[in-house]
């Protein structure tokens, strides 16, 4: 082994990048999954506190940088150390790799820091050839076991390493079923597999234009760069993006020997729970074949059996098992994911982490584990991924809904949605992008679907059980999903499946309840959510945990109440302008913009001024005492009037107004840049009377709710401030008007004015604003597009290649960019409260829900954050979290 701190690339050559473990040894241990892996660090501890683990080793992730580094290329100095854990193998399981006589066989699999299921690669059988494999079926007295695992073998490698187009194998293996007239793979002969081999072969030669390799250690350095070249596919990529997996990371590459569950009746693989992942219930759950391959559990190639069942197959391996899970559970302290084979009634296990789970699950599983004193209530709130409690707050099927039944498959991930049918995943990301809902349909997902999956309202399989990649990917992303419908047949040349007589062709519309397992036809009724005792209670302990308040988005009383119902604290944005577009208003506003003086333009206002007052006393009601954020007027004019002749024409016939005239003023409105035209408190500056109208509905409103006896501190807040002097105009005006209506009304009542700081000069001169503010409320929307001169409506186009080329850690419109646009942030919290030393500051962008970015708001000292309603809980659950870790 090179033994210099520097290589070419000048990337630092760790001094162990070898990790060796097995039964009473292993030189690595769960605590060290950013070099090992999760899948490494785990088989490590599993290791040491005594299970039943193949022998092998881990290339640690730092050698996946050296990898790309190199441009692909394994560095040579890598292999020695490789070859000297390689030979531990062989003395720990007494064969040698590449024997003609007893050959070892290893598998080769990947292993990131964070759970990527089924988005890298493995290959396993690896040190099969033609002689080996004779020696294979001597030591193991089965030759159909032997060719049969080296057609595997030979199939894996050729998709994996090779990169061949690996239907081919697979319609030749098809075609040999039909010619001997058997349904299942393992009823071909091993005269058949034998024959099936060097069709393989023969076809790899064609299409590659190079032999299959003999050499067991030329196939064990294709395999361990094809499993690092792995971490750079397109599917792994969008996996990453949607987890926010930094790319940096790398994958390990763990070598295992091989434990075979495909040696007869006596043997078995499964992949199992230690609870149930879509309920939470506290059971064991899973699925097991006898006499196959992991493979085949997972890739939905045939259905498997419940885990249950093991029971009665094989007794003792079954209680072994069992034995096995609560030392796992009790030991990590939390669900576990297990992967097993029991070889001749002997048990293996080959893995162990954390399982994919849904929210509702989660919840659960959380709630029982404080109550099993297995964990506490600060690590139940640190455990819960504060975005997955969406899966929970959308609506499911209305059971008294009419409904028609086409199938009924496993309920893989639960929730009930309905859209087009579609058979490819281009199609669904095509059909997702022109704002359509669609149902993903296929035989059984594979990694290379991941993008059609994340487009698709829900995904239906009519193969593979409640562990394969369609059910395991779905719950992780919280996708509704049906699996393993062996009742529908799908015809990916017609685009059609059938079911129950029906014929279902692409753009039909189904709908998915992946609660029950069943698939209707049309579009079904949905209800509301209820949300059980568990949400509630882990709610409860966040709001507990909890420094930051948490205010909603919301502007009218449908989405204030939602709001409350979720547990927001107040409004901390009300956007007046979604109040202008009702049917009985929108000609007053538009009367209004036209007008050619200040007096047209209160009397336009006068009709708005008792709509706007009812608003707003509807908001206060429903709030009941909460703080309730109202903004003044932001958008430009030429946002509410019409602009096709027909519109015009017919709204000048409407409101009296010479139609030239209307279509005049119109057109005055455009403007090459309105994002940064006139709009907000420019709007204010030129036409006061409009703010003037809106901080008397404000007033009044607050005065009729204090009369009832009730308390209320409005809060009026002025948007796209500047300067300080902006402020300190519009501050006076909506004071004096403020006070005006106490005078009027004879009653008195505390009132805050406010601006929104979404402007990066208004950031930094924040000392300067925060003397005319009683609070500052950013508006990370447009402070993002104004920092980063991008729009937000044309960016999304090219934004994801900034991502996925590292110029950008994440679209910055999602989650906050807190190098740029968070230093404003700081820096305009910083100077605000130097100027003000008990200024109330907020944010009320899009951000205001996002998880990451709430921890960011926790860390500079912000008061509340305010987001949709549907994310209220995401925010409650991340802001209780971002606590919990800053005090840690």
């Amino acid at each position: 082994m090179q033994t210099s701190t520097q290589n070419k690339t000048n990337l630092e050559v760790p001094k162990k990048f070898v990790y060796y473990f097995a039964a009473g040894e292993a030189e690595g241990n769960a605590t060290m999954k950013n070099v090992l892996g999760g899948k490494g660090a785990n088989l490590a501890e599993m290791t040491s506190i005594g299970l039943n683990v193949p022998p092998g080793f881990t290339i640690s992730t730092d050698i996946c940088a050296h990898f790309y580094a190199e441009g692909g290329k394994l560095p040579d100095w890598v292999k020695p150390s490789v070859l000297e854990a390689l030979t531990k193998m062989e003395a720990k399981i007494g064969k040698k790799f590449g024997d003609v006589e007893n050959p070892l066989l290893v598998s080769v699999r990947s292993g990131a820091r964070a759970s990527m299921p089924g988005m890298m690669d493995t290959i396993l059988n690896l040190g099969l050839n033609d002689q080996t494999v004779e020696g294979l079926a001597k030591s193991s007295n089965n030759p159909r076991f032997a060719w049969d695992s080296y057609r595997r073998f030979i199939q894996m490698y050729s998709d994996v390493v090779l990169e061949m187009n690996s239907s081919l194998l697979e319609v030749t293996l098809e075609d040999l079923k039909a010619e001997k007239g058997v349904h299942n793979d393992t009823e071909l002969t091993a005269e058949d597999l034998k024959s099936l081999v060097k069709k393989f072969k023969a076809l790899v030669q064609q299409m590659t234009g190079k032999s299959f390799p003999n050499d067991p250690l030329e196939q064990l350095w294709g395999a361990v760069s094809a499993v690092f070249r792995s971490w750079n596919t397109p599917r792994a990529i969008t996996y990453r993006e949607l987890h926010d997996i930094p790319a940096d990371w790398g994958t390990a590459v763990n070598v295992q020997s091989m434990v075979f569950g495909n040696l007869g009746e006596d043997s078995a693989t499964g992949v199992a729970f230690t609870r149930n992942p879509s309920t939470g219930e506290r059971k064991f759950y899973g699925e097991f074949l006898v006499n196959a391959q992991g493979e085949d559990v997972v890739a939905g190639i045939r259905t498997p059996q419940p885990i249950s069942l093991l029971k009665e197959v094989m007794p003792q391996a079954y209680k072994e098992l069992e034995d096995n899970y609560f030392k796992l559970e009790n030991y990590f302290k939390d669900m576990q994911d297990i992967e097993f084979t029991i070889e001749r009634n002997k048990l293996w296990m080959l893995q162990t982490r954390n399982g994919k789970r849904t929210a509702k699950a989660a919840l659960q599983i959380a709630c029982d584990m404080i109550d099993e004193k297995m964990i506490t209530e600060e690590e139940a709130i640190l455990r819960i991924d504060p975005a997955s409690l969406d899966q929970l707050l959308h609506p499911t099927l209305d059971p008294q809904a009419q409904k028609t039944i086409l199938a009924k498959g496993l309920p893989a991930s639960p929730g009930g949605v309905c859209g087009q049918v579609v058979f490819t995943p281009e199609d669904a990301v095509e059909l997702k992008e022109k704002g359509q809902k669609v149902i993903l349909v296929r035989v059984e997902t594979s990694p290379e679907d991941i993008a059609g999956m994340v487009a698709a309202q829900g995904i239906l399989t009519s193969r593979g059980g409640m562990t394969s990649h369609a059910a395991v990917v779905a719950r992780g992303m919280g996708k509704c999903c049906v699996a393993g419908c062996s009742e529908v047949e799908v015809n990916y040349t017609n685009e059609t499946f059938k079911a129950k007589g029906y014929v279902i062709k692409k753009g039909d519309i189904i709908t998915l309840d992946g609660s029950t397992g069943e698939i209707y036809l049309g579009e079904v009724k949905t209800i509301e959510p209820k949300l059980d005792g568990a949400f509630s209670r882990l709610m409860a302990i966040a709001d507990r945990v909890r420094r930051l308040k948490v205010r909603a988005n919301a502007d009218t009383p449908t989405d204030a109440k939602t709001a409350r119902d979720f547990g927001a604290e107040g409004i901390g944005l009300c956007r007046t302008e979604h109040m202008f577009f009702g049917e009985d208003r929108i000609d007053a506003v538009r009367e209004m913009i036209i007008a050619e003086t200040s007096n047209e333009r209160e009397k336009a206002l006068v009709k708005l001024l008792p709509m706007q007052r009812e608003d707003f006393y509807q908001l206060f009601k429903i709030m009941d005492g909460f703080p309730v954020t109202i903004r003044l007027l932001d958008p430009p004019l030429h946002e509410f009037v019409p602009h096709s002749d027909s519109e015009i024409a017919e709204l000048a016939k409407r409101i009296n107004y010479d139609e030239n005239r209307l279509k005049h003023k119109i057109h005055s409105l455009h403007e090459f840049n309105p994002m940064l035209g006139h709009r907000g408190c420019r709007l204010a500056i030129t036409y006061p009377e409009i703010y003037q109208m809106q901080a008397r509905a404000i007033a009044e409103a607050a005065a009729q709710f204090v009369k009832e006896g009730k308390k209320l501190v409005p809060e009026i807040m002025i948007p796209l401030v500047a300067t300080a002097k902006e402020l300190e105009i519009l501050r006076e005006q909506t004071v004096a008007v403020v006070e005006q209506v106490q005078k009027e009304q004879n009653v008195k009542y505390d009132y805050q004015v406010g601006t929104m700081i979404e402007l990066p000069r208004a950031a930094v001169t924040a000392h300067e604003i925060a003397r005319h503010a009683d609070f500052f409320s950013f508006g990370t929307n447009d402070l993002t597009q104004t920092t980063l001169g991008l729009s937000r409506d044309d960016s999304s186009r090219f934004l994801g290649s900034y991502v996925s080329h590292g110029i950008l850690p994440k679209d910055p419109f999602v989650s906050i960019d807190q190098i740029g646009v968070g230093t404003l942030v700081k820096t305009g919290v910083d100077l605000g409260r130097q100027a003000k030393g008990n200024l109330k500051i907020g944010v009320c962008g899009e951000h205001g829900g996002d998880p990451s970015s709430i921890q960011f708001f926790e860390n500079v000292n912000l008061d509340y954050v305010s987001c949709s309603p549907y994310r209220v809980p995401i925010a409650r659950l991340a802001a209780a979290r971002s606590k919990l870790q800053r005090s840690h």
